[in-house]
């Protein structure tokens, strides 16, 4: 298998986030990541369930990102839990930032992933809660199009 097609294969979503707000506007961001960590992320080892991001001094944190310790790292390993720095142009940066401070609105990470280069983005983005009839509408919703697509299939 070429390197590549390996790369193009690590997609760890959090399908919480989904459900839980409404999506208003999306952000790709790099992440800062130590050697062992990377290694970990290209393994398919880590999480983003529980995750939320914080601007602090005009910088963007991905905190209570789960990302496994590496197998064959020695001394040198990473804590699993550890706040990682997001890299983004300022002008973002000042649009999540005020977004943040509106009330009802955070910022999630949605997906994880290892791009062309072999560097690790994080799809985030400014999101609103649900209240918990709009989460009931979104599972008729989403029973209707799978009984849609089976009455489809047949």
């Amino acid at each position: 298998m070429s390197k590549e097609k390996a790369n193009n294969q690590i997609q760890i979503k959090n399908k919480r986030a989904t459900f839980d707000y409404e999506l208003l506007e999306t952000f790709t961001a790099g992440m800062v990541l130590t050697g062992t960590e990377i290694k970990s992320v290209r393994l398919g080892k880590a999480s983003l369930v529980d995750t939320y991001c914080v601007v602090a001094r005009r910088e963007v944190w991905v905190k209570n990102m789960y990302i496994a310790e590496y197998f064959y790292g020695t001394y040198n390993n990473h804590p699993a839990r550890r706040d990682r720095k997001l890299l983004l142009n300022r002008k973002e940066i000042r649009k999540i930032e005020t977004a943040a401070q509106n009330s009802g609105f955070t910022i999630v990470p949605v997906r994880l992933f290892i791009n062309e280069r072999g560097l690790a983005k994080v799809v985030i983005a400014i999101a609103k809660g649900k209240k918990e009839y709009d989460r009931r509408q979104s599972l008729r919703e989403r029973d209707d199009r799978r009984e849609m697509d089976r009455a489809f299939k047949k």
